[in-house]
């Protein structure tokens, strides 16, 4: 019996395979360097030649002066960007969900979904150009109101901001696309049967369509979560400078910063292993919190 199943289901094995052994060599074969984390890694001595130290990077790791900073600026950041990440791409899609004309519906919808599919890369540039404090459009913009050009990504003050901005305006097309599926699946008798009633737009709006999308609003609430400790690296290495450290700066870039610019391996690992602990544990929890809330469950 099994022998039969194996063998009417080993074309789909063989077709799996390839992705399969990749994942194992460039996924799961990386965690043994872990171990450098515990050790005094020497590029000559190699991984299996590098002195064990114990928790002595993990102690140097904490007493780092900017350390705290480091970890409230990536809790900061990635908080704003899951607050204005579920607001705006709802807002969008109530306000799409009114419109009558499907060829233009699909032509805003197109238009706000084109900057996912662009690199950070790309949009960095982008955004460089537009803020620049010189020839941006922002600030010629702000001085024709008499208002003195802001160096948007160069200001402590600004920087967090423009990272959250630009976020939103990369990815809320991709959510509302999720949203206005939700919106999609609501039954229309409950509006006929709200009109009757006598119900507005708004009143229909407050008591049908938000309810309606009310479990894949908390489903996305809670499995947002687990990127509390994920600001961004992407984005926030093509964008920032020394300048903007003490607000700009997060975990992901001091590691990049540690282990290739300084070459101190052990203590980039360090922080890296403490910062996927903690982000396992946030996932598991926001699993655990959309099954709970959202009856939602991976397997």
């Amino acid at each position: 019996m099994f022998k039969s199943k194996l063998l009417r289901q080993l074309p789909l094995h063989l077709m799996i395979a390839p992705s399969f052994i990749l994942v194992l060599i460039f996924s799961y074969g990386p965690i043994a360097g872990l171990v450098i984390a515990f050790q005094k890694f020497s590029i000559v001595k190699g991984m299996f030649g590098s002195p064990f130290v114990g928790w002595d990077n993990f102690d140097y790791m904490f007493k780092l002066p900017d350390i705290w900073q480091v970890v409230r600026n990536t809790v900061g950041i990635a908080v704003m960007k899951i607050a204005a990440g579920l607001a705006v791409p709802i807002l969008v899609a109530l306000l799409l969900n009114e419109l009558r004309k499907q060829v233009f519906k699909r032509w805003i919808q197109t238009i706000i979904y084109l900057p996912h599919f662009l690199s950070w890369i790309i949009l960095g540039g982008v955004l460089i150009d537009i803020l620049s404090p010189t020839a941006g459009i922002v600030n010629q913009f702000l001085g024709i109101f008499g208002i003195k050009p802001i160096f948007f990504l160069g200001s402590v003050q600004w920087f967090p901001g423009v990272v959250v901005i630009s976020d939103v305006w990369k990815e809320f097309g991709f959510s509302t696309i999720v949203y206005l599926a939700a919106l999609a699946g609501i039954n229309p008798a409950l509006y006929e049967a709200a009109v009757i009633d006598g119900a507005n737009r708004w009143k229909q709006t407050l008591h049908i369509t938000l309810p309606g999308i009310v479990p894949i609003i908390v489903l996305l609430a809670t499995l947002s979560l687990g990127n509390v400790l994920n600001a961004g690296f992407d984005q926030i290495f093509n964008l920032y400078s020394p300048v903007v450290y003490e607000s700009g700066d997060i975990i992901d870039t001091l590691v990049y910063r540690l282990g290739l610019e300084q070459a101190q391996y052990s203590l980039a690992t360090a922080v890296g292993l403490i910062k996927s602990v903690v982000s396992i544990v946030l996932i598991s929890g926001s699993y655990y919190l959309a099954y709970r809330f959202a009856n939602y469950r991976i397997f």
